[in-house]
Parts: structure tokens; sequence; C-alpha cells
């Protein structure tokens, strides 16, 4: 299962910035482990960022707690699960996409 996790500033983006150095470690790390696929500010950057993550539900809900942002009170996270109907095939082997979903690209 894939989730979009949105990330949003409780307060201003200087609140946040004392806590950036762990948070970036902490993105490391899930991306390391292979849960979290995509993330990056939104722009403008002071409404927060967006991860693209996989895996069930509870242990994405657990990671998102983990974050130092979310930790230190700075931010929050909204969770919308997402179950691919149709996947560009260049994203299907990475998402981990059943084959019965894989759309051809037209000419």
């Amino acid at each position: 299962m894939l989730h979009l996790l949105v990330l949003r500033y409780l307060g201003t983006e200087d609140d946040a910035a004392p806590h950036v150095a762990a948070h970036v470690t902490y993105l490391e790390r899930h991306h390391r482990e292979g849960i979290f696929l995509l993330s990056g500010q939104t722009v403008p950057s002071d409404d927060g960022g967006v991860i693209l993550a996989r895996g069930e539900r509870a242990a994405v809900e657990r990671v998102a707690a983990g974050d130092p942002f979310v930790r230190a009170g700075v931010a929050a996270y909204t969770i919308i699960t997402v179950d691919p109907g149709r996947v560009h095939p260049a994203l299907a082997e990475p998402l981990g996409t059943d084959g019965a979903r894989v759309r051809s690209v037209a000419p």
C-alpha cells in the first residue's frame, strides 16, 4: 500500500529550524530502509513537505510519529492512503505494483 504523508508546520518554519538536522537524518534512514520513496518540501517551503511511503498503514503511522518535527511539536502529518489503480511502467517495479495495474504509455 502507498501513503502520501503531508507534513504541515504548526508554527513557523523558524520554529522547525532547530530540528532540521534530526529530520534530515530521519528522512535518510527511512529512504535507506525503502519505506520512503520520495520526499521534498512544498513550494513555498513554509507550508511543510510531502513524503510518499510504502508499507502497512499502521507501520507508516508509527514512522510518522517518530519524526523529530512531530516529537518536538512543531509539525504534524496528514496521512492519505492510496491504492494505485493505474501505474506508469517506469514506476511499477519501484512501487512493487501488480502487473495488472501497469498502463502502457501511448506512442
